[in-house]
C-alpha cells in the first residue's frame, strides 16, 4: 500500500508523526512524505520536516493522510496543495485526515455528504464543507477516515490498521511502540474538562476558528 502524507507550512507535527509512526509499520506499507518542494517544511513547534518527495513526483497513492494545524488556513488558499489533495484523494482507495486536516479534504470536495470528525474547537464548521460531525477520536464513512485533534491521530491510525490488516496486527504494533496512554490529567475533551477551562480555551481558539471559517467560505 502506497501511503502519502501531505505536508504544508505550520503543520502540527504530531498530527503527522503520530499516524506516520503507526502506519509505516503496517505490513506492505510504503510511506511517502510529500510537499510542494523538497525543502524542509516548518511545523508549528520549531521542528522542520523533510519531505521524501514532491507532489509532482508522487506515485499513485492508495491512501492519503492530511494532517492539520494552524497552517491549514493558508494551505486551503494554496492552489497547488489543494489541487494535489483533490486529485490524489479522488484516485486513492482510502482518504484520511487528522485534526483540522479535515478542512483541506473538505475544501477539496472530498467530504461532501460524509460523517467526519476534527479538533473539538472546529467541529461546528464541518457543515461548511459538506460534512456532518461524528463525535469521537475517529470516524469512518465509506473509504474516508477522519481523526480528532492531534493525539487522536494515533488512535485513528490503529483503527485503520485493525480494519485493513486485522486486530492482531494492530495489537502487535501497539505493543511494539508501547502505546498505553495513562495521562496524569483528565481534561482531554470538553466533556471531561471543567467549565472554566473550556471557556478559556474557547476564547483562545476564537480567532483561529474565525480564520478557518473565512478560509472555507471564501
Amino acid at each position: 500500500m502506497q501511503i502519502g502524507f501531505i505536508l504544508f507550512p505550520n503543520v502540527t507535527q504530531l498530527d503527522f508523526t503520530g499516524p506516520l509512526q503507526v502506519l509505516h509499520r503496517m505490513p506492505g506499507a510504503t510511506t511517502h512524505i510529500l510537499a510542494k518542494s523538497p525543502a524542509p517544511v516548518p511545523s508549528d513547534c520549531g521542528l522542520s520536516l523533510v519531505p521524501t518527495g514532491t507532489f509532482a513526483e508522487a506515485p499513485p497513492l492508495d491512501m492519503i493522510v492530511v494532517p492539520g494545524g494552524f497552517g491549514v488556513v493558508d494551505a486551503i488558499r494554496d492552489a497547488e496543495t489543494l489541487d494535489f489533495i483533490r486529485a490524489a484523494g479522488a484516485a486513492a482507495t482510502h482518504v484520511t485526515s487528522v485534526c483540522t486536516g479535515a478542512f483541506l479534504l473538505g475544501a477539496a470536495g472530498l467530504l461532501k455528504g460524509k460523517r467526519a470528525t476534527t479538533h473539538w474547537a472546529y467541529a461546528s464548521l464541518l457543515p461548511l464543507v459538506g460534512a456532518t460531525h461524528a463525535p469521537g477520536r475517529w470516524a469512518k464513512d465509506g473509504n474516508t477516515w477522519t481523526g480528532g485533534g492531534v493525539t487522536a491521530g494515533i488512535d485513528f491510525a490503529f483503527a485503520i490498521i485493525a480494519d485493513l490488516a486485522g486486530q492482531q496486527v494492530a495489537e502487535g504494533i501497539q505493543l511494539a511502540i508501547e502505546y498505553d496512554p495513562d495521562p496524569p490529567t483528565r481534561s482531554g475533551t470538553p466533556a471531561l474538562a471543567n467549565d472554566k477551562l473550556v471557556t478559556v480555551m474557547n476564547t483562545r481558539y476564537a480567532d483561529p476558528v474565525a480564520a478557518m471559517r473565512a478560509a472555507v467560505t471564501a
